[in-house]
């Protein structure tokens, strides 16, 4: 079997540190996978769980882990996501798209999450010599479901368990105290640009802005222009304008037209990246601005606002009107 993390690129760190673990016969029975969005965590679980799995394994069964571990159906790999609550079940975010629900809230990793994972490890591994339980945005979890997991990772069996979060500090550190931490840093350019190639989107290369809001992480970067194309350009564009300085007097009814607009059409992660959007948009084009820093508080504090749930649609009023004023 050819080496599995061929296909991960700017991570040595991280690669030589687990295949060490298993040259050693030293893998941890929990790891913390550290880093942004979209640098190839994920992708690096993956390759590790296939480096597992094929020890002792034919070589005809061998070549069919890549597939299955993808399409995460391996019996012994359950992989975790956030979920959405919807009529009294948990979707995931593909699921909601799908089913076209407006996402109100953000996902969590939720209590019966964590009870369908000490489910899954209460029985011995079927094919491989241990079972993996990958935890995506472990930040997600709700306390509830972190002290659950908790008991896990004190026994966690015949298992190794991964969690894939932004930062240690986003966990309690009580579960971070059980893992073996794996660093994971932002790409350079010329690594970005190899992955962005690999994967079919470089066209992104050439929006400068987005890119430099995605801050070395080739999946961000793509997650950004999705999301980008999904939101109708007129909305950004009348948002944007309200950052610009201008000489004209501006009618207070377009900031109220506009936040009505924007609860109406968009859910709450896209308004959290519209938001992002106008800050870094402002940062880029605005930085020697006397008035940086008082935009910059209003962007920053209407997050946090989008954040506590708040009514969406004030939150935008109180933000436009504020920066209309500037």
């Amino acid at each position: 079997m050819s080496d599995p993390f061929s296909r991960v690129i700017g991570q040595n760190q991280a690669v030589e540190l687990l295949k060490r673990a298993v040259e050693r016969d030293r893998v941890a029975p929990a790891y913390l996978f550290v880093g942004a969005n979209g640098i190839g965590r994920s992708l690096t679980a993956r390759c590790f769980i296939e480096l597992l799995f094929s020890i002792n394994l034919a070589e005809t069964k061998a070549a069919l882990l890549p597939s299955r571990i993808a399409q995460k159906n391996h019996p012994d790999l359950l992989w975790v996501e956030p979920t959405y609550q919807h009529q009294g079940k948990l979707l995931s975010a593909k699921e909601v798209v799908e089913a076209g629900v407006k996402r109100k809230a953000l996902p969590q990793i939720r209590l019966e999450q964590v009870r369908e994972i000490q489910r899954f490890l209460s029985r011995p591994p079927l094919e491989a010599p241990r079972a993996f339980v990958v935890l995506e945005h472990a930040e997600t979890m709700a306390e509830a479901a972190a002290n659950a997991l908790l008991k896990t990772l004190e026994e966690p069996k015949q298992a190794t368990l991964i969690l894939i979060a932004p930062s240690p500090d986003s966990l309690l550190p009580t579960l971070v105290s059980r893992c073996q931490r794996i660093p994971f840093y932002p790409l350079n350019d010329v690594e970005l640009q190899q992955v962005l190639h690999q994967l079919g989107h470089a066209d992104i290369l050439q929006n400068k802005l987005l890119l430099s809001l995605a801050q070395g992480s080739p999946g961000e970067a793509i997650a950004l222009v999705e999301q980008f194309h999904a939101i109708p350009s007129s909305l950004i564009e009348a948002v944007v304008e309200l950052l610009l300085p201008s000489k004209e007097k501006r009618s207070l009814s377009l900031p109220l037209e506009l936040s009505k607009q924007i609860d109406a059409t968009l859910d709450l992660q896209a308004q959290l990246w519209l938001l992002n959007y106008m800050q870094h948009y402002f940062w880029q084009n605005s930085k020697f601005s006397i008035n940086s820093t008082s935009i910059l508080k209003i962007l920053e504090k209407s997050r946090n606002y989008l954040l506590s749930y708040a009514q969406p649609r004030l939150v935008w009023e109180v933000t436009l009107l504020q920066l209309m004023r500037i």
